[in-house]
């Protein structure tokens, strides 16, 4: 069999220009035209063109960058210099401009709001094509880690323990300093016990400014690296990170709108995310869905009396779904709202017994619990002696009203469509990307990773639903609307 074989001495033509080099089909043009198609002025990067000194790199340029790397990724502001040398695409992308790791990861620090934006203006820009409609939404939630170790992670307790642990080592280096002042002097053991002194003094301040600021922000527990992260639980255990949210459109799945918050779960967030996304688009949804990691009946409301159909299941309905045979469940009871009590299948009357504010609900139990043993279903209904109990919610109306919505037909039709929908771009940004956590830090810092990753996300999306070829010319003609503007 014949080879072919390479060979280094030949003389080839390179291209005369930097525009051969990438065909006119590359994928690559698609994110120059976008960038070129945002409002920088608009995303708070300043431009200076008449600064007096050494010119800086054109914010463009460094967006262009960061948007392409990201897309392939390519996070590291080491792996993109070395990029911006062997990489053709790369090389095209920012026209021979070579920054070094330095000044990208500068860039990106500094313009932490502005790259957040960025999404926004995507957003914007699916709108405008005609790709994001806004009338029914999906939110979900993912564990992300922070760019710290759990090991870092420290609580009340935890500093305390470590502050009596190095005084009582001062103390034995103290001991130590005195028993061998005079049998080594000169032999550098004193030296050493200052040096280590030195080092447990330094650990103790700063163990006591992590407890005063454990005791100040009124938190359980800090991370010394991230401040902002906190414990998550996830496939690998527990470790430090962040809980990503994203609202994705209907129509192509395109996310709407990302932000990281530091709760450990998805409760409260409903709203607030809904709300937001709402902003980015210009109007208000009509429908919202998300899986049963929302169900905050509190929550919910606010965003049902915007007049937004909210379809999420109970944590019931998602954990266990009742069998028709399955006898004495808490809809067999009938409540009496005149009277505020329940009315057992055999007629017997359950009053309330008290509120907890804890738990934000009504405990109503048998007003007499002899009627419970005496009775022919005592063992199934209940084994309790003090009678049988039922919980309901301070906003009941409300859950009954969204556990009928979410069984219907309807609510299902829209329910099956969630994991496509907002699921999918966590799958593409976690391995596509091979995101397993955050580079930056800081609530601000990850926000502005996330609202990057997005970004990326969308602009694939956009490429395989409207083309190659179409997309840049969409771009293109935006592109010049926006400079106009300008």
């Amino acid at each position: 069999m014949a080879y072919r074989y390479g060979d280094r001495n030949q003389v080839n033509m390179f291209p005369p220009t930097i525009e051969e080099y990438i065909a006119e089909d590359d994928p690559v043009r698609v994110y120059d035209a976008f960038v070129e198609a945002l409002d920088i002025e608009g995303l708070g990067i300043k431009v200076e063109e008449d600064k007096v000194g050494n010119p800086s790199y054109e914010p463009k340029a460094m967006l262009k960058l960061l948007v392409y790397g990201y897309s392939y990724g390519w996070r590291s502001s080491r792996k993109l210099e070395r990029a911006l040398y062997h990489n053709l695409s790369f090389i095209w992308l920012t026209g021979g401009l070579r920054p070094d790791h330095k000044t990208i990861a500068n860039y990106r620090r500094n313009n932490k709001e502005a790259i957040k934006k960025v999404l926004r203006q995507c957003v914007r820009l699916c709108i405008d094509l005609d790709l994001i409609e806004g009338n029914t939404l999906f939110i979900d939630g993912s564990k992300i880690r922070a760019n710290a170790s759990i090991n870092q992670t420290w609580t009340g307790q935890r500093c305390e323990k470590a502050l009596k642990r190095i005084d009582k080592r001062i103390e034995e280096i103290l001991k130590e300093c005195e028993q061998t002042d005079e049998k080594e002097k000169g032999k550098g053991t004193l030296i050493k016990l200052a040096e280590e002194l030195r080092d447990k003094d330094v650990l103790k301040k700063r163990v006591k400014a992590i407890l005063e600021e454990i005791k100040e922000q009124d938190k359980d527990h800090i991370n010394s690296t991230d401040g902002d992260c906190i414990k998550v639980k996830g496939r690998q255990g527990i470790h430090a990170g962040y809980n990503a949210q994203i609202v994705a459109d209907e129509k192509n799945g395109l996310i709407v709108n990302s932000e990281v918050v530091n709760t450990s779960n998805d409760m409260k967030q409903f709203t607030r995310q809904v709300a937001k996304a709402n902003e980015v688009i210009g109007k208000r949804c009509e429908v919202a869905c998300a899986d049963a990691g929302y169900s905050d009946t509190d929550d919910l409301k606010e965003t049902i009396e915007q007049g937004i159909q909210v379809i999420v299941p109970s944590q019931r309905q998602a954990l266990h779904q009742p069998c028709e045979e399955e006898q004495f469940r808490k809809e067999e009871f009938r409540y009496d709202e005149q009277s505020n009590q329940y009315i057992c299948p055999e007629g017997k009357e359950l009053r309330c017994s008290h509120y907890s504010r804890v738990k934000g609900h009504y405990l109503y139990r048998i007003k007499e619990p002899s009627n419970c043993i005496d009775c022919k279903h005592f063992g199934r209904c209940t084994n309790n002696k003090r009678g049988r109990a039922i919980i309901r919610l301070r906003n009941e109306e409300t859950k009954e009203q969204l556990e009928a919505l979410y069984v219907s037909h309807e609510g299902q039709v829209v329910y099956k469509k969630r994991k496509e929908k907002v699921e999918l771009p966590f799958g593409h940004i976690k391995r596509n990307l091979g995101v397993g956590a955050f580079l930056l830090r800081g609530i601000q810092g990850v926000n502005a990773e996330m609202a990057l990753l997005s970004t990326c996300f969308n602009i694939s999306r956009m490429i395989t639903i409207v083309g190659m070829s179409k997309l840049m010319a969409k771009l293109y003609d935006h592109s010049i609307k926006v400079k106009i503007k300008l």
